[in-house]
């Protein structure tokens, strides 16, 4: 990596540290957020406020060698919005990987960008809330978790073909957080039927931090 990369700025909605993962297969881990400003899908339930296409939400150029600066865990998440729509995506995951840290990116799968494979992807579809927004048919056998959003039980259905044919790739139900009081016994259900999949609870909602 050029040391001229780490000068490129991106659109940063907000940053923070030393929180844990609240998700999926790292809940529970230490962990770095940076949030990246923007996204086209517009999921009706997004709790980041990008359920109208995020007008008038926070977003700073900020460069990579700020954000660097400001670490402190071993793993870094990248989310947003969408990371993907962003072109120099690949250029902030290889200098966090240069700093020895860990990655994670947290996407729809709306969007593609050749990142390195020591990414860890997490793909959580939208394409059944957004059916503009398919998801690219590289992350199902790129992503290494799969976190579907479950409301009606209907999701799993919606991506049956796909789950089916990646079945090494862990799948993590995760209850509609406006919804949960009737998500988590449909989930439970699911469970029943898929025994390999696994629950997963928003933790840092419960325990109050970001």
């Amino acid at each position: 990596m050029l040391v001229s990369n780490l000068h490129i700025k991106l659109p940063i909605h907000e940053t923070f540290q030393n929180t844990v993962q609240g998700e999926g297969f790292w809940t529970g881990t230490l962990v770095d957020f940076i949030r990246l400003a923007g996204c086209p899908v517009r999921c009706p339930w997004c709790d980041t406020g990008y359920q109208n296409g995020g007008n008038g939400l926070p977003s700073v150029a900020r460069s990579i060698s700020e954000l660097l600066a400001e670490l402190q865990s071993p793993r870094v998440v990248i989310t947003g919005g969408e990371p993907f729509i962003h072109r120099d995506l690949p250029e902030l995951v290889a200098a966090l990987l240069a700093a020895d840290k860990q990655v994670s990116i947290e996407t729809s799968g709306a969007y593609w960008q050749d990142v390195s494979p020591l990414a860890w992807i997490t793909l959580s579809p939208k394409e059944h809330v957004s059916p503009k927004y398919p998801v690219q048919e590289i992350f199902w056998t790129r992503a290494n978790e799969i976190k579907l959003v479950v409301g009606t039980g209907e999701e799993v259905d919606f991506y049956r073909e796909h789950l089916l044919k990646n079945v090494n790739i862990p799948v993590f139900l995760q209850p509609e957080w406006s919804a949960k009081d009737q998500a988590v016994p449909i989930i439970l259900e699911l469970l029943k039927q898929h025994p390999s999949y696994r629950l997963s609870l928003q933790t840092h909602k419960f325990i109050g931090v970001q």
